[in-house]
């Protein structure tokens, strides 16, 4: 898996602060954002994250690229609703050089398992070959293509969403891959907006875990905020 931070909002907690501050402010955006001391600006952003009103979190953005993962990953990212997503097609690309295959590691792990496994991923690659040579097009043979074969996405969410986004994918319980996804994120995303970022994550850093009766009982020591 690699994860590469394209792009985001420039200083996106300032920018955040300046949208949250304006509803109270006499002046306008620009004059905030440019004269708004630092100190002033966390003092926003934590009432900002004390209070819940996290609207002001949809005006920053990040824009990541995700290499070698699964399609069975990217499945589940899409469902997130508040993004943007360009996925390699199957539909155009033909894989001349092979199909690459994401292997989980409890089936790497087992030597039986790993041989099956093989087994299905080059008897789908087979397939896929033949009907492309019978001239079928390339967006009817991908059908036989399985979740494991290995993508590229390009993803973008602003904070808010990012925010949920880590809270249900950090968890213990989420999909392994997704999960270790979340964490390459929120280890880009952190560096560059520190406080709001400062206990992001499952919903057990922040203390309460929602699973009820099915949670993992590992839960992460509560942050608290400076």
């Amino acid at each position: 898996m690699q994860v590469e931070l394209l792009y985001h909002t420039p200083d996106p907690e300032r920018a955040i602060a300046t949208a949250a501050r304006l509803c109270y402010a006499p002046v306008g955006a620009t004059e905030l954002m440019e004269t708004m001391p630092p100190e002033r600006v966390q003092s926003v952003l934590r009432t900002i994250m004390s209070s819940g009103h996290f609207s002001t979190l949809e005006h920053a953005s990040y824009t990541f690229a995700i290499d070698g993962v699964s399609r069975a990953l990217t499945h589940q990212l899409v469902r997130h609703r508040l993004a943007s997503f360009n996925q390699q097609s199957q539909r155009y690309v033909k894989f001349a050089d092979g199909i690459e295959v994401i292997v989980p590691p409890s089936i790497a792990a087992d030597e039986e398992a790993k041989r099956t496994f093989d087994a299905a991923m080059e008897a789908a690659e087979q397939a896929y070959r033949a009907l492309l040579d019978a001239d079928i097009p390339a967006e009817d043979a991908r059908f036989v293509l399985p979740n494991a074969c290995e993508t590229k996405i390009v993803v973008t969410m602003n904070v808010r969403e990012l925010l949920h986004f880590f809270e249900l994918r950090c968890c213990n319980r989420a999909q392994w891959e997704i999960r270790e996804l979340a964490h390459e994120m929120l280890e880009l995303a952190r560096p560059t907006a520190p406080f709001i970022f400062m206990d992001a994550g499952a919903s057990c850093v922040r203390g309460h875990c929602p699973e009820g009766k099915m949670t993992c009982g590992n839960p992460h020591e509560k942050v608290e905020r400076p």
